[in-house]
């Protein structure tokens, strides 16, 4: 059955392993995934450790619906103490490594300890052992899968891995599964590079089967057809997130040589169409029907014939517009490098940013560089500092800690121009004209982010009607909405609405292309009821699913309220309210966000959850939704 997956406990000090069932009870309250994930955190790891000691608590699962004939079911979750912001570590990438993770029995992984020396997890049809991996300790993402499929005599197997940067503890190395698929944010990689885990290679022929294979497969086509009948597909079909930066590039909404602008100029050559003349075709992960995952060969130069897969719209910002880059090659070939290395391409390409800001105003020098002329659109220093950075080479050794603790070194004047949340860079866009965009960030679980709450449908300006049909469901909201995105009217409810669908997919492990992310016509959370049904057998209704998202989101917040986190850290930046957008459509020019309507936003986000003023959950919300006997430690 899809639900009788297992939980394996694995500690690489001891080299103990122990399997067990998953109790029916969690499912019904966490349903898999990034929900069952921030159950085991919250009850296996105290507060207080240091996210790169042996005592941090890795896991690795699968979503409930993954490997499934549900649309896209395809997600892998991994989760930790974040080594980068101090708060909950968490991290999702598609691919095809969840569904053998499955495949082989298991859902969910918790690792602990660390070995002595470097190792991979060898996971096959129930059976899990612990092999000798010193001869890939080193070797970048994409040799590691070779040679581990080479070792074990099977080009099926799906391999989950670090590359030098993960080895090297930079902050923000990411685990990497084929060439593209990325769990980039929090720093997961160098949590498996301070536990000396190298990979995890799963192989599986165990049957999942159906509750109810002939209705799964009749709307699972309904949802396909749905789907690939939108403008929204077939543009990714086309070109992948790369379009998207036209369009915001276009309006004024992306930020530009780190924040000082927003607005691209005479970058017409890293426009999606650019990568026609690189192009070999597109890829899409397990059970997708999109296939947004571009296929590239780079032409010229030193790193000419090389093979890579995407970009995404954050290598589009990280290697483009934050550094003040005109050059596809440069976006293709730090594309290129972050996958190999296993960085953080969005983290990455921010921080390089913000040191061309303090470089040109002098903050820092060519002695603090390492004599790397850091100014704005240089196209070799992107890519030396890319170096730089994953072999914690001289400056590079700085910006490997991450925004808070790279402050720290080079002082506090540098603080100002550094645009991050929680210890986390955001985005390459702009949220100075759009409060609900601005919210998200400021109050994702993880840091500022853009999966974890944004309500990206708000700047198409959709009907009232259509807001209200989306956003007052499944849970009633009467309060007022807007359709202009500059308003502040009713975005709390946006934020709130978005960021319990994202954790209900992620704890399906669907993708959340496949729902209402950038087009209003896809899954919501009546279709999660129905796939889970016609998969699994379970019947829970659509209301209940917003119910597990909100537990488990709920659980995040008390793990970072554990690790101090409060409501100051539900902030943004003071260049958001300070200095007005100079560029743009007449509509975003000279926006900046107002402080006291951002508090009520605020407020009224907090209001929504059940919190409190300082933005702790009541004893009321946590009653509600069985977290007051938290932890449990029933699994």
């Amino acid at each position: 059955m899809a639900l009788n997956r297992k939980i394996a406990y694995i500690d690489l000090t001891t080299g103990e392993i122990d399997i067990k069932p998953i109790p029916l009870k969690l499912r019904e309250l966490y349903l898999g995934g990034r929900g069952l994930d921030v159950y085991l955190l919250y009850n296996h790891l105290r507060a207080g450790v240091d996210a790169l000691s042996s005592e941090n608590v890795l896991l690795v699962s699968a979503g409930i619906l993954v490997g499934t004939l549900a649309s896209a079911s395809t997600r892998t979750h991994v989760a930790a103490k974040s080594p980068l912001t101090g708060f909950i570590g968490s991290s999702n990438m598609g691919g095809f490594f969840a569904p053998e993770l499955r495949w082989a029995g298991f859902d969910h992984l918790v690792i602990k300890g660390k070995a002595e020396k470097p190792v991979y997890l060898w996971i096959n049809n129930g059976k899990i052992e612990i092999r000798n991996a010193e001869n890939i300790w080193g070797e970048g993402t994409y040799n590691t899968q070779t040679a581990i499929r080479e070792e074990l005599s099977d080009d099926e197997v799906q391999i989950m891995c670090i590359g030098p940067a993960g080895e090297k503890l930079v902050r923000f190395a990411n685990v990497r599964t084929g060439y593209k698929n990325s769990g980039g944010r929090t720093g997961m990689g160098a949590v498996l590079g301070s536990k000396n885990l190298k990979a995890i290679a799963v192989r599986g022929t165990m049957d999942i089967n159906i509750k109810y294979p002939d209705k799964a497969l009749e709307y699972n086509k309904k949802i396909i057809d749905r789907i690939t009948s939108t403008k929204f597909c077939q543009i990714m079909q086309k070109w992948g997130t790369m379009f998207i930066y036209g369009v915001t590039n276009t309006t004024g909404l992306v930020r530009v040589n780190n924040f000082q602008l927003n607005q691209h100029k005479f970058s017409e050559d890293i426009e999606c169409e650019s990568i026609e003349k690189y192009s070999v075709g597109t890829a899409g992960c397990f059970g997708c029907q999109i296939h947004c995952r571009g296929k590239y060969v780079i032409r010229t130069g030193s790193y000419a014939g090389t093979y890579s897969e995407g970009p995404e719209y954050t290598s589009q910002g990280a290697f483009g517009a934050e550094v003040g880059c005109r050059n596809m090659e440069t976006i293709l070939i730090g594309n290129h490098l972050v996958n190999d290395y296993g960085l953080d391409t969005l983290e990455t390409g921010s921080l390089i940013a913000w040191a061309m800001e303090l470089y040109e105003n002098g903050i820092i020098t060519d002695r603090d560089t390492d004599g790397i002329k850091l100014r704005f659109g240089n196209d070799n220093a992107v890519i030396e500092m890319i170096h730089k950075i994953a072999k914690r080479e001289g400056f590079g050794d700085v910006l490997a800690e991450g925004p808070v603790r790279a402050i720290g070194k080079i002082g506090k004047e540098s603080e100002r121009y550094c645009i991050h949340v929680k210890g986390m860079s955001n985005l390459h866009s702009d949220e100075r004209a759009t409060p609900s965009l601005a919210l998200g960030i400021a109050t994702a679980s993880r840091g500022s982010d853009h999966l974890r709450s944004r309500p990206a449908i708000d700047l198409y300006h959709l009907p009232l009607e259509l807001l209200k049909k989306i956003y007052c469901q499944p849970t009633p909201y009467d309060g007022p909405l807007s359709s202009d995105y500059r308003d502040y009217t009713g975005k709390a409810r946006m934020v709130q609405w978005q960021e319990m669908c994202y954790e209900a997919v992620d704890c399906l492990g669907v993708c959340k292309y496949h729902t209402i992310f950038l087009s209003p016509n896809l899954m919501n959370f009546e279709d999660f009821s129905n796939f889970l049904f016609y998969n699994t057998g379970l019947k829970i209704e659509p209301e209940k699913i917003w119910e597990v998202a909100d537990r488990a989101y709920t659980l995040e917040r008390l793990f970072n309220i554990r690790e101090g986190l409060t409501r100051k850290d539900d902030w943004l930046p003071d260049r958001y309210f300070d200095e007005p957008t100079p560029l743009g459509l007449d509509i975003v020019k000279g926006k900046k966000i107002d402080r006291k309507k951002f508090k009520k936003m605020l407020d009224e986000y907090y209001e929504l959850h059940g919190w409190d003023e300082n933005g702790v959950p009541t004893a009321e919300i946590l009653e509600k939704l069985s977290l007051d006997k938290e932890p449990t430690h029933i699994l």
